[in-house]
C-alpha cells in the first residue's frame, strides 16, 4: 500500500507539476496508476508549462489517459518556451501563487531538484518555496546528460501498471519517436533498476527524491 498522511475517506488531492508534456507520465506515471487504484476519490490537478501545437494535445491526451475521471477539471497547460523557463522566472512563479490559492495538495510531485535539465530544476526550486508544508516527491527523467541520482523513496509497481504506463507513453507522445532514448526500454530499464534497489516483489518501482518527510 501507499499510504499518504490524509484520511483515505476523503478526497486525496495530488498535484502533478512539469516542465514537459510527457515528464509526468515518464517520472511518476506507474504511482499515478496504482494512486487511482489505491484511493476512490483521489484527484489529480496536472500542469504542464510548456506545452504548445502538438505536445498540448499530446499533454490533453496524457493527463486524460493517466488521470482519467479522477482529474480535478482538464489539464492546465502553459506556454512557455521549452529551454528558456529560468529567464521568466517571475512569470513561471506567478503561476506557482495561483496554484497555492486554488489547490492544498497531499502530495506534489514535481521535478528533481538536481536535474540537469534548466527548466526542471526551476520548477522543483519554485515547488519548494512555494508549498513550505506540503509532502513534495521529486521524480527523475532520464536523458543523454546522465544526471541519474540515488533516489530515498520508492513506489513499488506490479508489473500490470508499468505496462500499461510505458504503453501509454509510447502511443501518446508521437512527436518523441524520433528521439533514439525514447524506446519502452529506457523506461521499463529504470523502473527495474528502482525495483531492484528497493527490492519490489515485481521486480519494478519507481524512485523519488525527498528533502522533508513527516512520519
Amino acid at each position: 500500500m501507499f499510504n499518504l498522511p490524509c484520511d483515505s475517506s476523503s478526497p486525496v488531492q495530488v498535484l502533478c507539476l512539469g516542465a514537459h508534456s510527457d515528464d509526468i507520465e515518464i517520472g511518476c506515471g506507474g504511482t499515478i496508476l496504482r494512486l487511482a487504484q489505491q484511493y476512490p476519490f483521489c484527484k489529480f490537478h496536472w500542469v504542464v508549462f510548456s506545452a504548445q501545437g502538438v505536445r498540448a494535445e499530446e499533454a490533453k491526451r496524457g493527463a486524460v489517459l493517466f488521470a482519467g475521471a479522477k482529474a480535478a477539471s482538464g489539464p492546465l497547460l502553459k506556454a512557455f518556451q521549452d529551454g528558456f523557463m529560468p529567464y521568466f522566472g517571475a512569470e513561471v512563479k506567478a503561476v506557482f501563487e495561483e496554484l497555492k490559492e486554488t489547490v492544498s495538495p497531499d502530495v506534489i510531485f514535481t521535478h528533481n531538484h538536481s536535474d540537469a535539465h534548466q527548466d526542471h530544476r526551476l520548477l522543483a526550486e519554485l515547488t519548494r518555496n512555494t508549498f513550505r508544508d506540503h509532502l513534495i516527491l521529486e521524480y527523475e527523467i532520464p536523458k543523454y546528460d546522465g544526471d541519474l541520482g540515488q533516489p530515498s523513496v520508492f513506489v513499488r509497481l506490479p508489473v500490470e501498471l508499468c505496462q500499461k504506463k510505458v504503453q501509454i507513453i509510447v502511443d501518446t507522445f508521437e512527436s518523441q519517436r524520433s528521439k533514439r532514448w525514447f524506446q519502452p526500454d529506457t523506461f521499463f530499464s529504470l523502473m527495474r533498476l528502482r525495483g531492484m534497489e528497493c527490492n519490489a516483489p515485481s521486480g519494478f518501482a519507481e524512485g523519488f527524491f525527498c528533502r522533508k518527510l513527516v512520519l
